[in-house]
């Protein structure tokens, strides 16, 4: 049985001429139609797919040079090798530069037709090749979505390979990581794909509510269960009833609230302040934090038996100098956004400006990379942000700025001091205690140096 080599469109004003191409193609297993002249041609090709056109160049009525500019605007796939008596090299450039793959003289032999149509074959094959190839790559280096985060660097594939496997189970899941580095987002996301997906999605701030708020606030309370509690109030635990309760700077509870939180997790019911019943619940819980609680359990701040409640499934956020590959991705995200909330129409970035980015140690993270964006598009308005366009301290490419003008390590260590200072309180906006975790300083420590640094706030 002849193996089918694909739909071929002959195209010749000579009756034989078309009859010996077709009787000679059908034998050799390709499936074969014929037009007289290239506006039949034309009216043949609008009505079928054919891989392979043979187009005859001297026709009466419509040419083949003709019917050659006019295939050439409609959406086909077929590959068109011309023929003519009347061969020149200056014909067959002519028909190359109009999009013929090929060109064949007459007379010709039947191999010759052949070869040329098993080289156009294996062009057309090269090509499939290539476009699967390239689709693939595309595919394989193309930023990723991940709920509201942008990734493609392996690092950060890691992690949501990882978030994948524990969103589909309700386990308690920890994610740690420097602050800016997306925490909160991968909860997000890691709700968003459980089964609590469609519930609501409660964030607390542990750090941010005073101590003798926090348990009320997380439990809710009965009226009269203390002065000014005159009705019944839901605790957050309620408000997240049948979705997902995320408990940010988890490290921040005192030790008071961590056992009742071991009791919630191994119980799976609350207590409001001031009420003797017990309530069940079914809250999807992810506990985040920047401080390394392993450390904070040898210090004794921390319960170790908690910490093992809350570190079933570990999502440890990499900082941004660990996941460079994703700063241009993550550049172009964040100049789309602020582009159509400012009303700007910034371009991208310089190739300057990404060396710069690339080479950068971001203490701030992604937050960080986010504001030094909005900053640039600022200056910028349009056209692509350049280095002048960036903060002060991003302007030197080598990264060193005044350091250039001394040797003094002295004097070094107090220039790099002051400028990792003031940039951590920028990322952290103004937030003392943030920023001297950034800086992985004591509290006291960062306000002797802003004191001594004369920094402004």
């Amino acid at each position: 049985m002849t193996e089918q080599m694909g739909m071929l469109l002959v195209i010749d004003d000579e009756e034989n001429m078309r009859h010996m191409l077709s009787a000679m193609l059908k034998r050799n297993g390709y499936e074969v139609s014929t037009a007289s002249d290239g506006q039949a041609g034309l009216t043949r090709l609008s009505e079928n797919h054919y891989d392979f056109i043979l187009c005859d160049i001297k026709m009466p009525g419509m040419d083949g040079m003709t019917f050659l500019k006019n295939a050439q605007k409609m959406t086909h796939a077929a590959t068109i090798i011309m023929m003519s008596a009347f061969g020149s090299i200056d014909l067959a450039l002519e028909a190359m530069k109009l999009g013929a793959y090929d060109y064949i003289s007459k007379p010709f032999k039947n191999d010759e037709v052949l070869l040329t149509l098993k080289k156009a074959e294996e062009r057309e094959r090269l090509l499939r090749e290539n476009r699967h190839l390239k689709q693939k790559v595309e595919r394989l280096t193309a930023p990723k979505r991940y709920g509201r985060m942008i990734l493609s660097s392996r690092v950060m594939q890691d992690v949501i390979q990882l978030a994948d496997k524990v969103a589909g189970y309700d386990t308690t899941v920890l994610v740690t990581g420097e602050s800016g580095t997306g925490k909160e987002l991968m909860a997000r996301a890691v709700h968003g794909r459980s089964r609590h997906g469609k519930g609501p999605f409660i964030p607390v701030n542990c750090g941010g509510i005073p101590e003798n708020l926090l348990e009320s606030e997380l439990f809710g309370y009965v009226k009269g269960a203390f002065t000014g509690a005159d009705r019944n109030k839901k605790g957050l635990f309620t408000e997240a009833e049948n979705g997902t309760l995320f408990l940010d700077e988890i490290g921040e509870l005192s030790v008071v609230l961590q056992v009742k939180l071991l009791r919630v997790l191994q119980e799976k019911e609350i207590q409001p302040v001031g009420s003797s019943k017990l309530q069940k619940m079914d809250v999807r819980i992810i506990a985040a934090t920047a401080k390394n609680l392993e450390q904070e359990v040898k210090r004794g701040t921390f319960r170790e038996d908690l910490f093992y409640r809350l570190n079933v499934v570990h999502l440890l956020m990499p900082p941004l100098r660990e996941r460079s590959e994703d700063i241009p991705s993550l550049s172009a995200h964040f100049i789309k956004i602020f582009n159509n909330r400012m009303g700007t129409s910034v371009q991208g970035i310089s190739k300057q400006v990404q060396k710069i980015f690339m080479t950068s140690s971001w203490p701030g993270n992604v937050r960080e990379l986010e504001h030094v964006i909005e900053h640039a598009m600022i200056m910028a308005g349009e056209g692509r942000i350049l280095p002048e366009h960036l903060p002060k301290q991003f302007r030197n490419q080598d990264g060193f700025g005044d350091l250039s003008k001394t040797i003094s390590i002295k004097k070094g260590q107090k220039i790099l001091e002051r400028r990792l200072i003031d940039r951590a309180l920028k990322v952290a906006d103004g937030n003392k205690s943030r920023a001297a975790e950034m800086l992985e300083i004591s509290y006291p420590s960062l306000l002797d140096k802003i004191k001594k640094y004369q920094i402004s706030l």
